[in-house]
């Protein structure tokens, strides 16, 4: 944990609008370049920096372990369950034509939700690994 007081307030600064590029790159990834593998990248450099500047314990105390596997667990289901639901609707997995009235509006939903379970899952298996990883061993 760094005690450098410029440090820590930059951070803090710097942390939101991580959060706020991250979700920018998630909601304009179906316009243009970005998406859900690279807004989950941003974000998970975002909980990346906080425990890094402020430490392992303060931040499982934000953003808890149990947290981060229930989201990694709760993106994976979203994207099956959207090629599932693709299937009970008489399309193909991962079809997103049957999703709504017209077939423009079944694609953007359903690039919407495949993108949004990306991001969950890869921005939360990257903060668990860095949590995991800062964890002190335990002693034998």
């Amino acid at each position: 944990m760094s005690d450098d007081l410029i440090l820590r307030v930059v951070s803090k600064f710097l942390i939101p609008v991580i959060v706020l590029f991250g979700l920018y790159v998630q909601f304009h990834g179906e316009y243009g370049p970005g998406g859900g593998f690279q807004a989950g990248v941003i974000l998970g450099s975002a909980v990346i920096l906080y425990l890094l500047v402020f430490g392992a314990d303060a931040a499982h105390a934000v953003v808890p372990t149990r947290w981060l596997r229930w989201q990694a667990a709760a993106g994976v289901l979203l994207y099956a369950g959207t090629g599932v639901a693709t299937v009970l609707l008489g399309g193909n997995f991962l079809d997103y034509d049957v999703l709504a009235n017209s077939p423009v509006a079944g694609q953007h939903l359903g690039i919407i939700l495949i993108e949004l379970g990306v991001m969950l899952t890869v921005s939360s298996t990257i903060a668990l690994l860095a949590m995991l990883f800062a964890e002190s061993p335990e002693e034998p």
